[in-house]
């Protein structure tokens, strides 16, 4: 058998995960001049981009071009994407195995961390992440329902998906119509008797995770009202210094934003939302039927740790908000893949520099990689996962200069295809999606909007006439 890497025997690559990370790293091992690499990419969904898809918010047009660059990638001759195949269950790990000398995780971060306080469970509160991916028209998402008849919403973390659930919440009927969201959340949403929206952060406005172009952007609303709290927005002691200290021009501007919206009177708009700091949820509070009625706050204040960084500490002053709906954004984590050794406690793949690690040796699992959010952690934005997936990318190489690889007992193209095909007669290739995608901009001219999507698998398949 020849070497792996040679035109004689490409370097099998399998990568689990549709989304940026997986295309980043693609890029990556298919423009090696010293390698001839041949990438499966594995998707659970039918369509690819992942997050891009499913995550950015519909009236963000201009963050999905990105897909442009990963359908450059996806027409190199020595790629391959199975859409609609499930890793663990449609293909296993043992059957990977057995077809590639390596296999890289790309599948992010699905899940939203809990807060941890009485009440969280109560009907009408609920991770921001499930609103995201239903208003985006993800599959598994488009028989949620949220109960938009109430008059007060609450979002919880002041992060881009924070954001982007709030700006949502608030936009008008005509702004949504001009995006790619979901039809039936645009009609959902346009019978929203939502009035009121706020959004909370935990630590003070110096120390907000959103990013300025995203707060003028709430200042815009063309049909919403933006309320800064005055006293919120002043600068203590310690902010002030940090700033002054690091330099930090961004974070400077970002306050200089929010008190100049303290400012300024409201317009009389249809809804208000209103942007608190310094503020946490204890306890969510429920009506005789077991709705979420209310939520208690507790003020915060800041204090410097060890290392310099400002952290928020309760203070003994509480205070009650009226909300009807909840959605939590404090964090992500990662879900653990089938015989994939993972640490519960940081909700990655154990790696180190994205080999994946044996957690009885802490020796490199042969052949075993991660990328993305699953390696390192929900951190950064979509462009921050080049240079990871980059990282990993050389670890591969590295490994395949000194043959640490997978002996597989099938490495041909033929004998996975064949597998797929055996596993899942109805997966999606490439051209397919670029069918599909046809289809979805097709239908979007015609109401004069980006796409309209395709949100149910059935439908699909169906458009793709199987």
């Amino acid at each position: 058998m020849a070497r792996p890497g040679t035109a004689e025997q490409p370097l099998r690559v399998a990568i689990i995960g549709a989304g940026p990370t997986g295309y980043y790293a693609t890029d990556q091992l298919l423009r090696q001049e010293g390698a001839v690499v041949e990438v499966d990419l594995y998707d659970r969904l039918p369509t690819p981009y992942g997050l891009v898809r499913l995550g950015v918010a519909p009236d963000h047009q201009k963050i999905k071009s990105v897909t442009a660059a990963f359908d450059k990638v996806a027409a190199h001759p020595r790629f391959r994407f199975f859409g609609g195949v499930e890793f663990g269950k449609d293909v296993t790990l043992a059957d990977l195995r057995a077809h590639y000398h390596q296999i890289l995780y790309c599948t992010g971060a699905q899940t939203d961390r809990r807060m941890g306080i009485p009440g969280e469970d109560l009907e009408g509160s609920h991770p921001a992440t499930e609103f995201v991916a239903w208003y985006n028209g993800h599959p598994d998402y488009c028989d949620y329902r949220f109960d938009l008849s109430v008059e007060r919403a609450a979002v919880v973390g002041v992060g881009n998906v924070a954001v982007d659930v709030a700006r949502i919440l608030c936009r008008s009927p005509q702004e949504l119509a001009r995006t790619d969201i979901a039809d039936y959340a645009l009609e959902a949403l346009t019978r929203s008797r939502i009035k009121e929206v706020y959004l909370l952060g935990r630590r003070g406005p110096a120390q907000a995770a959103f990013s300025n172009p995203e707060i003028k952007e709430l200042g815009e609303l063309a049909d919403a009202d933006l309320a800064v709290v005055p006293a919120e927005v002043e600068l203590d002691a310690a902010s002030r210094e940090s700033i002054a200290k690091s330099q930090d021009r961004a974070a400077g501007k970002k306050v200089e934003i929010l008190q100049a919206y303290a400012q300024r009177p409201p317009a009389g708009k249809a809804r208000r939302l209103v942007l608190r700091f310094l503020v946490s949820p204890v306890e969510l509070l429920g009506d005789a039927g077991g709705r979420v009625a209310g939520m208690r706050l507790v003020r915060n204040e800041l204090y410097a740790t060890p290392t310099g960084t400002l952290q928020a500490r309760a203070t003994d002053r509480f205070e009650e908000l009226a909300v009807g709906l909840v959605f939590r954004s404090v964090g992500y984590r990662g879900v653990s893949l089938p015989g994939v050794p993972f640490n519960e406690k940081w909700g990655v793949i154990l790696n180190e520099k994205g080999r994946v690690l044996d957690p009885e040796t802490k020796q490199p699992v042969v052949g075993e990689y991660a990328a993305g959010w699953i390696k390192r952690g929900p951190s950064g934005v979509i462009g921050t996962n080049k240079p990871d997936a980059a990282e990993t990318v050389e670890c591969m190489l590295e490994d395949l200069a000194q043959g640490g690889l997978r002996a597989p007992a099938h490495p041909t193209a033929a004998a996975a295809e064949a597998l797929v095909r055996q596993r899942r007669p109805s997966y999606v290739s490439y051209p397919d999606w670029l069918r599909l995608n046809e289809l979805e901009v097709a239908r979007g001219r015609a109401q004069g909007r980006p796409r309209v999507k395709f949100t149910r698998v059935e439908e699909m398949l169906a458009a793709l006439g199987r």
